[in-house]
């Protein structure tokens, strides 16, 4: 995909996960869930096409991303922050289907989500992906 799609569907991703935060973490956990999936994959997609590490037709999938063996497997290169940004996004992924498809979490685990997500963020930052 190239950079500008990336850019506009993280924005979009980011509208969503504040709209979720104003309206209340518990009635949109589901929303959230597919949202923080989704920006992850690509913001994850976004950094390694601007390194020049994957070419434009290489999709992360989200599903990878929560799965050490799998990430080691399709993500053999080295990038700024990898072990710490792949940590936080695995911590994620493993509460998305919780979140999109099982019972409503409480609050406090939604918080600690979105708090893991303003640390992704951070560390997207320091890698140079500077317009989230």
């Amino acid at each position: 995909m190239k950079t500008e799609n990336h850019l506009r569907s993280i924005q979009e991703s980011l509208e969503v996960i504040e709209e979720c935060i104003e309206k209340g973490l518990e009635a949109r956990q589901r929303t959230l869930g597919f949202s923080l999936s989704a920006v992850c994959a690509d913001l994850l997609e976004l950094l390694l096409h601007r390194l020049d590490l994957i070419d434009q037709g290489f999709m992360v999938k989200h599903e990878w991303l929560k799965s050490k063996n799998k990430v080691a497997e399709k993500l053999l290169f080295d990038f700024p922050k990898k072990k710490e940004i792949l940590t936080i996004i695995a911590e994620i992924e493993e509460k998305r289907n919780i979140l999109c498809y099982g019972s409503p979490q409480k609050s406090e685990v939604i918080k600690n989500l979105i708090e893991k997500f303003n640390e992704l963020k951070k560390l997207f930052k320091d890698a140079g992906i500077h317009e989230i």
